[in-house]
């Protein structure tokens, strides 16, 4: 009987991470061939296919959204062992930059699994509106940060893809032909500029009736029907519904939600940190991808 390398685990859960087979090997510093005949090798030991393929790479399938789990769990114990045994603990202070709205769940699924790993490290995390965060991690101020931009620069590797659209209370419809009310980001950010951008390019006559500075403030505006508002479509629930296209809106672009590290070399603890957020945030983005429930300003 066969049996599971960690080594093909470790290499599946890259691949899932990243979505495709040519970003996973990336990862982990393989060629795409060597990849996938290692994806190939784990799936003729299971007898069935960990993803599904698709145009854009791959997704989980049922037999591959059970093994995530176990994957996870069993390289976490081996590299856990492996630095106690070897005496190789990380140690330091680190300092994080997460979103504040929805980022509190997501926060105790990243402290929870970095210090169970690496109890050595002192963490020092900034949980607020993320616009200054990219600045901070130039000024050294932050080690690692995540927020959200339009287009990632080539060091911000991307954790989830989550579209745009303008939307509405379920309870509440605008005449077309009357001054629109928007409800706006108040801090200068790419969601506050696409926002007012999109209304420009539509033509008609608008009024902001309400700024927040968070998620939260703009989708309780948008649900109690006093405005329309620029939101991922990940914040849609059942107070809440699209735009319709005869309000004269046409597309928007995508919300990246990215990870950044401090320096043009990765240290140690910036490598450790980065595993733990891949791992907080991997399944979401597998099981619903594109989409994600930080939706935050980022410059």
């Amino acid at each position: 009987m066969e049996n599971l390398d960690s080594d093909l685990l470790r290499t599946f859960l890259a691949v899932a991470q990243a979505g495709s087979v040519t970003d996973g090997a990336a990862r982990i510093h393989r060629s795409q061939s060597a990849t996938s005949i290692q994806v190939k090798r784990l799936e003729a030991i299971l007898g069935r296919s960990v993803f599904d393929r698709h145009g854009r790479g791959v997704v989980l399938s049922e037999t591959g959204r059970r093994l995530l789990p176990v994957a996870q769990d069993v390289t976490a114990r081996l590299d856990v062992t492996l630095r106690e045994i070897s005496q190789c603990a990380v140690s330091g202070q680190l300092h994080v930059g997460i979103p504040d709205d929805h980022g509190r769940a997501k926060l105790v699924e990243i402290i929870s699994a970095f210090t169970r790993h690496h109890p050595g490290v002192e963490l020092v995390v900034t949980c607020a509106l993320s616009t200054e965060f990219p600045n901070a991690l130039e000024k050294g101020a932050l080690d690692l940060a995540i927020y959200e931009v339009e287009h990632p620069k080539p060091q911000e590797e991307v954790l989830f893809e989550d579209p745009t659209c303008w939307m509405t209370s379920t309870h509440r419809d605008f005449p077309t032909g009357e001054s629109l009310p928007v409800a706006l980001f108040d801090h200068a950010c790419w969601w506050r500029d696409v926002a007012i951008a999109s209304l420009e390019a539509r033509g008609k006559p608008y009024r902001i009736a309400y700024s927040s500075q968070s998620v939260s403030g703009v989708i309780a505006a948008v649900e109690a029907g006093i405005a329309v508002g620029l939101l991922g479509r990940s914040s849609l629930h059942s107070g809440l519904a699209a735009v319709d296209e005869n309000l004269g809106f046409g597309s928007t672009p995508a919300s990246k939600l990215v990870m950044a590290a401090r320096g043009a070399k990765e240290t140690q603890l910036q490598a450790a940190m980065k595993e733990a957020v891949r791992s907080a945030f991997q399944t979401t983005a597998l099981e619903s991808r594109p989409g994600c429930n930080f939706n935050k300003c980022a410059s």
